[in-house]
């Protein structure tokens, strides 16, 4: 091959690289959540706080895993959680025990019905999956919301508890606001996406 045959093939190479990772480029790159354990999650806001985001998953739910392939690999939920939460995956049927605000909280047998009481006790007996619960710097719940989120509606549960704008503005002005194309704290313009 001509030198200036390897230049065309190498320069060519290089675009068709680019372009592939310029198309993949959000995925592939893509700031992962910096998932923790409870106790990790509570350790850490002991030195710098910060409010705790939990994800109460189920091994068979498959609603929860559908969130973790969408709504988790989302760039932006990925950055913001990061950024302003400390980020816990729970098994709401895990059989280690948990300690939280010093009781111990324990895996409950009940056959199909399993489930581990501090799920019950932050999910306030809704035992409905996936649920995101939000808690504050002082490890009490906020809210917990049941059900599968797409990015959109967590990013703004996500603004909503963790900016304190539930301590002054209810829910559905806050929601109305960011629908009528206000900016949110990316910077992004938000959209309705019923």
């Amino acid at each position: 091959m001509t030198t200036l045959k390897r230049k065309i093939f190498f320069c060519a190479s290089f675009i068709i690289v680019l372009l592939l990772l310029t198309i993949n480029g959000s995925s592939l790159f893509a700031q992962q959540i910096n998932w923790l354990t409870w106790e990790e999650a509570v350790e850490q806001s002991k030195k710098e706080p910060k409010k705790i985001f939990v994800d109460v998953y189920t091994d068979w739910c498959t609603w929860c895993k559908k969130m973790d392939e969408t709504t988790f690999t989302d760039p932006n939920i990925s950055r913001y959680l990061n950024e302003n939460y400390y980020a816990v995956k729970l098994n709401a049927q895990q059989e280690k025990d948990i300690n939280y605000k010093g009781e111990n909280y324990q895996f409950i047998n009940r056959g199909v019905h399993s489930f581990h009481e501090f799920a019950w006790e932050i999910m306030n007996g809704q035992m409905k999956y996936p649920t995101v619960v939000f808690i504050d710097e002082d490890l009490e719940v906020i809210q917990s919301i049941p059900g599968f989120r797409n990015p959109f509606d967590l990013e703004l549960f996500m603004m909503y508890f963790g900016e304190d704008k539930h301590q002054s503005q209810p829910w559905f002005r806050f929601k109305k606001d960011k629908e009528l194309g206000k900016k949110n704290s990316l910077q992004l313009p938000i959209q309705n996406r019923h």
